[in-house]
This record gives structure tokens, sequence and C-alpha cells, in this order.
């Protein structure tokens, strides 16, 4: 099963791009896994919130395979503990979708459709983080995952 992480926008901050691909790199040991980079909108400040989130919708669905499962971090999601975490991502990775993705949306979150296609929401916090920490926090998650579900001493509890 292969994992997609799809975000919006680049990193900018070069410190962050750098940890997240060094996680990326860790996690391609275990599992295959690959974040895409839909580019950002031109002009967005001359479109509303929601011609926003309706244009990324357009991007994020030229992107998705059917039989994707499709998992939206979004901040009304469920939140895990990183056992629980791991727990899921073991699961799903035996349930045998052909790949799972997970999505972080732009600014304003996601459009009705988008959330009408995801599957699951999973949310890392009720705080608020930027898009680009997103990125960092969630891939660490997805590493801690996988030493968790391979007995390595990376997570102690």
């Amino acid at each position: 099963m292969k994992t997609i992480f799809l975000v919006i926008g680049k990193t900018t901050d070069t410190r962050i791009a750098t940890l997240c691909d060094e996680y990326i790199s860790r996690i391609q040991h275990y599992l295959p896994f690959e974040m895409q980079v839909i580019p950002e909108l031109r002009n967005a400040k001359n479109l509303s919130q929601e011609q926003q989130k309706e244009q990324e919708a357009e991007l994020i669905k030229k992107v998705l395979l059917s039989g994707d499962y499709i998992v939206l971090l979004d901040e009304h999601g469920k939140e895990r503990r990183s056992l629980d975490f791991a727990s899921w991502m073991q699961k799903r990775m035996t349930a045998s979708p052909r790949r799972l993705v997970f999505i972080v949306g732009g600014p304003y979150g996601f459009s009705p459709l988008i959330h009408k296609m995801a599957q699951e929401k999973i949310s890392l916090s009720q705080m608020t983080f930027s898009h680009q920490m997103i990125r960092l926090l969630f891939t660490e998650q997805v590493y801690r995952a996988m030493t968790i579900l391979n007995g390595e001493p990376y997570h102690h509890e």
C-alpha cells in the first residue's frame, strides 16, 4: 500500500523542509510514502474563501485515484494518541486500499466536495498550527507509528 501525503503549496521554511525530508526518508524504510505538493492558487487574494476552497478541491481531485482511502487532516477530526495512531495505521495497511491518502487543505480548509470524498478525518491537536508545521508534525507521527509497529525504541511510554 502506497501512502500519499498531499499538501497545498511549497514549504518555504528550509529548516522545516529539511526535517520533513528527513522523516520522509526514514518512513520510506517501512512503507512507500511520498509527499505530493499541489501548487498554491494564483491570484488567491482576488478570490473569496469559498472560491479558493472550490479551486483547491479541483486540484486535489486531479491527484486522487479510484479506490484511494482518503483521510483529511482537519481540526474537527478524531484525535489519537501515538500508540492508537500506530494501531490505526496497521489496520489501514492490512485493509489493502490501493493508496492511503492524507490531505492537508489550504488556508481555509476543505470544500464540501472534499469532505464528502473523505472516509475519515484526523486531528493532530486541538491547537492551531501553521500548514508548514503540520507537515513536520504529521511526518514525525507517521515515522513514530512505524517504529512502534516494528518494536523499535523511538517511542517511550
